[in-house]
């Protein structure tokens, strides 16, 4: 297949880019996020890179949880691996009609899809025994005791703030769909894929079965990074970079890491759990598997990281050898 100029950029949108703290997540709240965002895409569309997106879901499975128990009696309840391809197509659409929107703006002839994308995980991953990911909405202890009865949900409370349910979050094993996902992307399509991390499943007795579990969006956008065989993982996220002591008066961006660094700052504690954590673990695994680059920033900042004028740039050689400016010329 013939391939379009440029490298193969896995693009992994942060939570912001469809849904900003404060705001309610009325359609149009989000319609015109995802118009800021491919604003900001706008240098990878003109560069004619291959591109793949990928994004988050958890607002918006948590809305659907919240419907799912206003309704509950009236109408059967979505599993959870439902409630994810839901997400897949309804965010599918806001970003894919914002990235056409953008494409006609800027006079550049490319069509986008959103693919409906299945990532497999294993059923006797230690996750499935440990439940951690809280979803949907908040409940009093007596509602959660009588949701457990009924439903036999996983319920904890939640740093004072109520009870939520939590699912399991399994490490993805790899994406169904990721070699369609690359031909598309290597035709020159902008592809929307692993909405959500992905609509998650398992093999049991050779079959398919989705699964009640949620999978992190940065691994699962490293996953398909991988087996697409892409040249970039770009992490978008609400920073500009990546910092050492975050939050503190001495925090310093990092302009760029390699594996090995990252790898010992992350098993150090230096990238919190809740925050930087899972992104530079997908950076590591991307490259670990043979992965060229990664670059962290945020939407604002990447017309200056892709000229190594911002952002946190990640690579397995030596710094010295980065060939980023030959990479994206």
């Amino acid at each position: 297949m013939r391939r379009k100029k440029g490298p193969l950029v896995v693009v992994a949108l942060g939570g912001n880019a469809l849904l900003l703290p404060g705001q309610k997540g009325t359609h149009a709240e989000q319609e015109r996020n995802a118009e800021e965002t491919c604003r900001h895409l706008a240098p990878l569309l003109r560069r004619k890179f291959a591109l793949i997106l990928t994004h988050g879901n958890g607002p918006q499975v948590g809305n659907i949880l919240l419907q799912n128990e206003a309704a509950a009696g009236r109408t059967p309840p979505m599993p959870l691996d439902h409630c994810v391809a839901d997400t897949q197509g309804s965010l599918g659409h806001i970003l894919q009609q914002a990235l056409l929107n953008r494409l006609r703006e800027d006079g550049l002839r490319r069509s986008v899809c959103t693919l409906v994308t299945h990532v497999e995980v294993d059923p006797k991953d230690p996750a499935f025994q440990d439940p951690t990911k809280p979803v949907g909405p908040f409940f009093t202890e007596k509602q959660a005791n009588e949701i457990v009865a009924r439903d036999q949900w996983v319920m904890r409370e939640d740093s004072g703030r109520g009870w939520r349910r939590v699912v399991p979050s399994p490490r993805p094993i790899r994406v169904l769909q990721a070699g369609l996902v690359r031909d598309l992307a290597l035709a020159g399509h902008v592809v929307i894929a692993v909405g959500g991390g992905g609509i998650p499943v398992c093999r049991r007795e050779g079959r398919l079965e989705g699964v009640e579990a949620v999978i992190d969006k940065d691994l699962a956008s490293a996953c398909l990074a991988q087996e697409a065989r892409a040249d970039v993982l770009l992490i978008l996220t609400e920073v500009p970079a990546v910092y050492r002591h975050f939050g503190r008066k001495n925090q310093k961006a990092i302009p760029a890491l390699t594996t090995g660094v990252a790898k010992a700052l992350l098993e150090a504690g230096e990238f919190p759990r809740g925050s930087m954590g899972p992104k530079i673990e997908a950076a590591v695994r991307f490259l670990e598997a043979g992965g060229e680059h990664v670059l962290v920033t945020n939407a604002e900042s990447l017309d200056a990281a892709l000229d190594r004028r911002a952002g946190t740039w990640i690579a397995p050689e030596r710094l010295e050898k980065f060939a980023v400016k030959e990479l994206f010329q």
